[in-house]
C-alpha cells in the first residue's frame, strides 16, 4: 500500500481527449498533482491554449516531450497513446517501479496471437501481457489493488462488459450468439481531425462502422469468459452518433434459464449493489445524464414474444469509458479511497 499524500502524477499523451479529461479530474482529487504532462506533437505549447478550460489549474504549464527521463520524480504515469505506442514505453518506465496505468489497448488481451489478427501487428513485448491487470474495477477489482501494470478498457467493451458480465456468471445466458448494438460520441474517434468527424459529417447523421469486426469484439469475449469455462463470440456493431461524449449499449443475449424481466434488474441490482459508479433502474439508461460522471446506468428487459435479453448501458466515454476509469484504478494500485476525484452525478442540463 502507498502512503495517502500527495503523489505526482505523469501524463503521457496529454495533449489527447482523454489526457485533457485525466488533467481535468486530477485537478479535482485531493491526493494527486499533475507534474509532467507530455505530448509530442504539442511539446512547448501552452496547456490553457490548447484546453482553456483548464487555464485556471495549470495556467503556466506547458506539454513535455516525451521523454521517459521526466518521469522519475512520479508516482503514477498515465498513458494515452495510440494503439502500438505504449509498446515502445512501458519496458522503459517498468524501471520506475511505479503503477503504470495505459489507457490504450497495448496491453488489454491476454493472448498475443490477437495483437496480429485485430490490430494488424504482433506485440512488441508479449511477456508483459500476462502481468497486465485489466483496468474494471466492478468485475476485477482484487487485483488492480498494488497493481503495477493496468490496461484500462476500451469504452465499448466497458459498456457491454457491465451490461452482459452479471448475467454470464450467474449463467443465465447462452455465451454464443451475443450480440452487442453500441453508439458513441465523436469524441471517441480522438482529438485529431479526420474527414469522418468534421461538423458536416456528423452533424444530423448516425451511422454503423467497422461493419467487417471491430477490434474490441475480443477484449468483449475475453472479459466475459474470464472465469468460466465457456466458449464467448460476440458479434458487434458500433455507430457514431451526432455528439460529443457518451456510449449507449444495447446488448441482446438468449437466456440458458427461465428468465424474466424482474429477474433480470434484480440480477443487476444484486451485482452492483455495492458499487459506488453504477445505477441499476427500470429507467431507460440516457447518455446524457452520465455526462461529465464515472457513473454507468443500466437496464434490462426480456422480451416476452421472443424470449431475448435486452440488457442496456449508458455512460461517458471519456468519464467511466476511459479517463475516469483510469483514475478510479490509479485510486485502487496507490491504496487511496476508489472514489476520489470522481463523481457519479452526471451534467445537467
Amino acid at each position: 500500500m502507498y502512503d495517502s499524500f500527495m503523489k505526482n502524477v505523469g501524463i503521457i499523451g496529454a495533449s489527447g481527449f482523454t489526457g485533457a479529461e485525466l488533467m481535468r479530474l486530477c485537478a479535482g482529487h485531493p491526493d494527486l498533482t499533475v507534474t509532467v504532462a507530455a505530448a509530442d506533437s504539442m511539446a512547448g505549447t501552452s496547456v490553457a491554449d490548447l484546453y482553456p478550460s483548464l487555464a485556471a489549474h495549470y495556467g503556466t504549464m506547458t506539454y513535455a516531450p516525451t521523454d521517459p527521463a521526466l518521469f522519475a520524480g512520479c508516482d503514477v504515469v498515465f498513458l494515452g497513446l495510440p494503439h502500438g505506442a505504449s509498446q515502445a514505453l512501458v519496458p522503459q518506465l517498468r524501471s520506475l517501479k511505479i503503477p503504470l496505468i495505459d489507457l490504450g489497448a497495448d496491453y488489454r488481451l491476454t493472448d498475443p496471437a490477437l495483437y496480429p489478427q485485430w490490430y494488424g501487428e504482433a506485440h512488441a513485448n508479449p511477456e508483459l501481457l500476462a502481468q497486465a491487470v485489466y483496468g474494471l474495477p466492478e468485475l476485477f477489482r482484487e487485483s488492480l489493488k498494488d497493481a503495477d501494470l493496468i490496461a484500462v478498457p476500451g469504452c465499448f467493451p466497458t459498456s457491454a462488459s457491465l451490461a452482459l458480465a452479471p448475467f454470464v456468471k450467474a449463467g443465465l445466458i447462452e455465451t454464443t450468439g451475443i450480440i452487442v448494438d453500441a453508439a458513441t460520441g465523436v469524441s471517441g474517434a480522438g482529438r485529431a481531425a479526420k474527414d469522418n468527424t468534421t461538423f458536416c459529417a456528423v452533424d444530423e447523421d448516425f451511422t454503423a462502422y467497422a461493419l467487417e469486426g471491430h477490434r474490441h469484439t475480443p477484449e468483449m469475449e475475453q472479459v466475459l469468459a474470464t472465469g468460466t469455462d465457456q466458449e464467448v463470440s460476440v458479434l458487434f456493431t458500433p455507430h457514431l452518433a451526432p455528439m460529443n461524449r457518451g456510449i449507449l449499449a444495447t446488448c441482446y443475449a438468449r437466456p440458458s434459464k427461465d428468465l424474466d424481466t424482474a429477474t433480470a434488474l434484480a440480477v443487476l441490482t444484486n451485482h452492483y449493489a455495492k458499487e459506488p459508479f453504477m445505477v441499476v433502474s427500470e429507467r431507460s439508461p440516457s447518455t446524457k445524464n452520465t455526462l461529465g460522471s464515472n457513473a454507468a446506468h443500466l437496464t434490462a428487459r426480456v422480451d416476452p414474444r421472443t424470449g431475448l435479453l435486452v440488457s442496456i448501458c449508458a455512460l461517458d466515454n471519456l468519464g467511466k469509458g476511459a479517463s475516469g476509469a483510469a483514475l478510479q484504478c490509479a485510486n485502487l494500485a496507490l491504496g487511496f479511497e476508489e472514489t476520489l476525484g470522481l463523481t457519479s452525478i452526471g451534467l445537467t442540463p
